[in-house]
């Protein structure tokens, strides 16, 4: 098992939800954290937090030339995760062609061209874990290009493991978590999805960042694991 203490950790979407509750459990087993996110407010505040381990930058997953600037001001990377996007899902027959095509450009495209940039930066004893999603597996029936997106997201984590080993590329591929991002929908939507969710799940409730930055720091950190994909998501995919 590697220790994450001396290493330097990259967060992309660091700032709030999942990346920030990463963040937490890295500096306190003595990473240095950088974070990268688009909301210079929310960086302040997560840097204050985390601490004199902590820096941050602003990046945006949808602009190739913000994110290689973003890796050019480091000077080294041992792990890197990615769950930084802003994208949309609706039906096929609805949804405007931008938003369909959203989380290819931010979720997909942003995490390839992260880790291309990151990649001279690497230690050969480090990690990438993308962010993927249990839709991947079982596609909701309101969101076809976002099901796509993280099915490839998936492929994408097997074909880098083979490329770049020995760094370790692995896949996390959350289903429902009740994170912050929910306080930007009104509560009777997010009533209505995680009442849905315990339907389809087989542990009957959403996930909490905490039980998925788990995931996240056993991708980092067990140097037998690479070429995978890991589901904390209750069960979901399974139904």
């Amino acid at each position: 098992m590697h220790t994450l203490t001396g290493t330097t950790v990259v967060i992309i979407g660091g700032a709030s939800g999942i990346g920030l509750a990463v963040a937490r459990e890295v500096v306190a087993e003595g990473a240095t954290v950088v974070l990268g996110g688009r909301d210079t407010t929310r960086l302040d505040r997560a840097v204050t937090e985390l601490g004199t381990s902590a820096d941050a930058a602003v990046v945006d997953t949808t602009d190739k030339a913000s994110i290689a600037a973003f890796f050019d001001r480091l000077d080294r990377v041992d792990h890197l995760f990615t769950p930084g996007a802003s994208y949309g899902r609706g039906p096929l027959t609805e949804i405007s062609d931008e938003l369909a095509e959203s989380p290819f450009r931010s979720k997909f495209w942003g995490q390839y061209y992260a880790v291309k940039h990151a990649l001279p930066r690497f230690s050969s004893t480090g990690s990438v874990v993308l962010m993927g999603g249990a839709y991947g597996a079982r596609p909701p029936v309101d969101g076809a290009a976002y099901a796509a997106c993280n099915a490839a997201i998936e492929g994408l984590g097997r074909a880098l493991a083979l490329e770049l080993r020995p760094i370790r590329v692995n896949v996390v591929a959350p289903g429902l978590v009740d994170s912050d991002l929910w306080t930007k929908v009104p509560a009777s939507v997010k009533d209505e999805n995680f009442a849905s969710y315990r339907e389809k799940a087989l542990i009957s409730r959403a996930g909490s960042v905490a039980e998925i930055a788990h995931t996240v720091r056993y991708l980092m950190t067990n140097t037998y694991t690479t070429g995978s994909v890991l589901y904390p998501d209750g069960g979901y995919a399974l139904r």
